[in-house]
């Protein structure tokens, strides 16, 4: 559904992006992680054709996102809120589907579904500068969604939200993806990307580190197992590739008073791959 080709882009003597490869298939969820300057935002803006690269090639559909019939192939909640406080959700969504050409009837039809699928039915009227900050970011992916995206690109949609309204964005994305919508989702936040996403691409410098699925990427690059032994005021930390051997042995030592497994995740891959230390 989207393909980049060495895909490059320069501003000035930075290379925000570094001849960048990656194909995402139709109907899957992609996550895209990488440190704050990794580059993401600028791959997001090429992908909708609001950048052109320096060199590379960008394809949505099999077209270029330079042609307005191609970008309508997408749909985008960007980080940075895209809808208007002193408009309703119903207007801010009616509002956008006239962007798109909607007719009347059929914009009135569109906000209805889209006010459902997020959960504002019954806020449908109200003004959204009172809304909360995960109410806004529902909005803003209601607005993204009016035209019938066939891909749909989401840019930290999870931001400062608060629990609940983050639970609701992951059941509209499991309820796009069973749609068959091709959905490419950032985030920093890795928990997210583990339950999500079907495959993930971590960039970091424009490049390119590693893109497979969840599972492969942590067997890959997540590291050994940690085994936490506790004796008393003690504790011993030993790092391993067969948790289980070692937890029956201090088991059957008879001197634990606690055990403790830490197994890779996706964050240690994230942090293995990109580095520990804080980069701004």
């Amino acid at each position: 559904m989207i393909t980049l080709d060495t895909l490059t882009k320069r501003f000035g003597s930075l290379t925000a992006v570094d001849a960048l490869s990656l194909a995402i298939e139709p109907g899957e969820v992609f996550g895209l992680l990488g440190p704050n300057g990794a580059g993401k935002s600028t791959t997001i803006a090429m992908t909708v054709g609001l950048l052109r690269p320096d060199s590379g090639t960008v394809s949505v559909g099999g077209g270029d996102p330079a042609d307005a019939q191609v970008r309508a192939l997408l749909g985008v909640a960007p980080q940075a809120l895209a809808i208007y406080d002193e408009l309703s959700a119903r207007e801010n969504i009616q509002f956008f589907g006239s962007l798109y050409g909607l007719s009347g009837k059929d914009r009135a039809r569109r906000a209805d579904e889209l006010l459902e699928l997020v959960g504002l039915t019954d806020r449908a009227a109200d003004r959204v500068k009172g809304f909360s900050g995960g109410m806004k970011r529902r909005v803003n992916l209601a607005c993204a969604l009016v035209h019938d995206p066939k891909a749909v690109l989401l840019d930290e949609p999870t931001a400062g939200v608060d629990p609940q309204s983050r639970h609701a964005i992951f059941e509209i994305v499991r309820t796009l993806r069973d749609q068959g919508r091709t959905i490419v989702y950032t985030t920093h936040y890795m928990e997210e990307a583990q339950k999500l996403c079907a495959r993930v691409g971590i960039i970091d410098k424009g490049r390119l580190l590693a893109m497979d699925t969840v599972d492969a990427l942590i067997a890959q690059h997540g590291g050994q197992s940690v085994v936490r032994i506790e004796r008393g005021e003690t504790q011993e930390r030993v790092q391993t590739a067969e948790p289980l051997a070692v937890l029956q042995k201090a088991l059957a030592a008879g001197d634990a008073t606690g055990v403790h497994v830490e197994r890779p995740d996706l964050e240690t891959v994230f942090l293995n791959l990109t580095g520990r230390s804080l980069r701004d």
